[in-house]
């Protein structure tokens, strides 16, 4: 029996990020063991990086924290031009910040409340995924 014990490395790896029961990686493990031969090793291998490196077909789940996190920043660093308008034109940094107000207060409190709850439940539940190991 031919094996090729530089496949066995790399598989043993895969599998420990894809499963992630104890019980069930071991038994995983001894049937990685148990193939034969190198084509199959070789065959699971190709399998399985495929799998892994899979693209996720939707990007805006990918970039939907980053980007709300930017549109985050971008209106904190708004604040400072808005102090040096200050600094030298108090009345029409005083408009501007009316108007943001005035602009802000307009959307409905309810639409504020289902956004803060949809983000705090997202993170939550991801949280939890990853402290029972099935989200990475």
């Amino acid at each position: 029996m031919l094996r090729d014990d530089r496949l066995l490395a790399p598989l043993a790896a895969l599998l420990d990020r894809l499963i992630s029961d104890k019980d069930q990686r071991d038994q995983a493990r001894q049937r990685l063991l148990a193939l034969p031969g190198t084509a199959e090793l070789v065959s699971l291998r190709t399998e399985l990086t495929l799998a892994l490196s899979a693209p996720i077909p939707d990007t805006w789940t990918t970039r939907a924290r980053p980007c709300f996190l930017y549109v985050m920043y971008a209106i904190l660093l708004g604040a400072l031009p808005a102090g040096a308008l200050a600094a030298f034109q108090p009345a029409m940094a005083s408009a501007v910040a009316a108007g943001m107000s005035a602009y802000l207060n307009g959307i409905p409190s309810s639409l504020y409340t289902l956004f803060g709850t949809g983000y705090l439940g997202y993170t939550a539940a991801r949280q939890w995924g990853k402290k029972l190991g099935t989200d990475r």
